[in-house]
This record gives C-alpha cells, structure tokens and sequence, in this order.
C-alpha cells in the first residue's frame, strides 16, 4: 500500500509562457517544464514546434482559430482539474506571457480552489518582443518616456475605454487584439489631433510569416486594406515608429560612406 501511495503523482498545474511565436524565444524553465509535463493543453498561438520537448505528455489543443472555440474557458478550467486528478502533472501552454492577456491568473486561482500545486513560469510578451524584432523600442530618449500595453477588446466585446486615456498621452501605445477595433482606435487619435503619429501593424510577429505595415494614423487603414493585415496582430502607435526607418538609413548611409571610402583606397 505505502509502495502504491508512493507512485501516485500530486495534481499540479504550471502555466507556462511560450513567448511571441519564434521557438527560440522560449526560456529554459519553459523547456524543462514541458520535458517534465504529463498533460500539456497549448493554444492556438502557440508554436507546435515547441509541442516536441513534451516528449512524455498528452497534448490537447484548447484554443481558438477564427473565432471557433475548441473548448470554452469553464471547459479548460474542468479539464485542468480532471487531468492534474488523474495523470498529475499539467502544463497550461499560452502564448507571449500568460499573465498580460493570457488568463493564467484565472486558470491559477481556479485550480488552487480545487486543491492543485500551482506555479507559473513567465514567458516574453509579444507587447514587447513583437515591435523589438522589427527595430521598433517601446521606449526612446527623446521620444517616449513610457507605454501602455492595452487590449483593444474586453469582454464585453468593446473598445477599452483605456485606449482614450492612452491617445491623449505622449506615450508609446501597444494595442493588442484590436484589429476588428481599428477604424475606432484611429479615430480616437485624429481627435487629439494625431494624424500624423507613426503606427505600425504587426502580423505573425517573430515567425516565418511575419508581415508589417507602417504608415501614419491618417493612411493606416488604407494600408491595413492594400497589405491584407489581419489578425493575429499587434498595434504600435508613437514616434518610437520612427527609430525603424532611421536605423535602417543609417545602415545605409554607413555602406555607401564605406563602399566610396574603399572606392577610393583602391584608386
């Protein structure tokens, strides 16, 4: 009897963050995590690539593609539970960090009313890593002395009444989950008088896939339109926009000024 207790497995749950999309943006705890799983329940964000270090788990798909719910959230609560009851160890696989956005916390508080071992592992945020991997800083001396990280959709299904507040600071604006929203957000800054205030839409950040837009608040949608941005995409609104042109022409500037230096070294 003592040897059988000895076997069973405690029922935890850790929530794991994936980061923003490119495998490599995973932390090594995230990794350990998953090769140590018994259930793994991953979202639609998630890359499947990262499914291959939970060797020893079942997987099970909880999330959503265009608007098709695999499993409600009161399902994947249950499911947590049951799971953890029965094979012991669950890891709640989420893209970016699972506590901006994501949910964790309420998966979190669930199982601990239900008895589980909880712990979290943080992930990197698209909020950040997205715009840093197309050259654009949050903050910038000069230029932004903070940022807002919002979601353009509550769960009422409106506008954050957040991003208002947001348009009429100087601070850099991160809106994720707000491309249905686009047409209100743009006109929130036209009336603070911000038409020409750099924004850029970034789709599939840090994949393969990736896509961006960068335009002004008054020809975004025009652009949105021509480029065929959509969704999964991450909204960037401030001058820090403009640090991706100017780094790129100082690149620039920097090869043909050594081109015409070695040019001329030959002669």
């Amino acid at each position: 009897m003592a040897n059988h207790l000895q076997h069973i497995k405690k029922p935890k749950l850790t929530v794991v963050g994936a980061g923003p999309g490119d495998v490599e943006l995973i932390t090594l705890k995230a990794i350990r995590t998953l090769e140590n799983a018994d259930v793994v329940l991953y979202d639609a964000l998630v890359n499947e690539e990262l499914l291959d270090y939970a060797k020893n788990a079942e997987l099970i798909f909880v999330g959503k593609r265009k608007g098709c719910y695999a499993y409600q959230q009161e399902q994947i609560n249950e499911l947590i539970v049951s799971r953890a009851k029965s094979n012991g160890h669950v890891v709640r696989l989420k893209g970016g960090d699972p506590f901006v956005f994501g949910r964790g916390s309420e998966e979190m508080e669930y199982a601990a009313s239900h008895g589980l071992q909880v712990a979290m592992v943080p992930g990197i945020s698209s909020s950040l890593s997205v715009p840093a991997y197309q050259n654009i800083p949050v903050t910038k001396r000069g230029s932004s002395e903070s940022f807002w990280v919002i979601t353009g959709t509550t769960k009422e299904h409106k506008l954050s009444t957040d991003v208002a507040l947001a348009a009429k600071s100087s601070a850099t604006v991160v809106i994720l989950m707000g491309m249905s929203k686009l047409p209100q957000i743009v006109e929130l800054f036209k009336s603070e008088g911000k038409s020409e205030l750099p924004i850029a839409i970034i789709q599939n950040g840090t994949r393969k896939n990736e896509k961006i837009g960068v335009a002004t608040i008054d020809t975004i949608v025009d652009v949105v339109e021509r480029e065929k941005l959509s969704n999964p995409a991450i909204i960037i609104i401030g001058e820090v926009v403009r640090h991706r042109e100017a780094l790129a022409e100082a690149t620039h500037k920097f090869a043909e000024e050594h081109v015409s230096f070695v040019e001329v070294n030959k002669a």
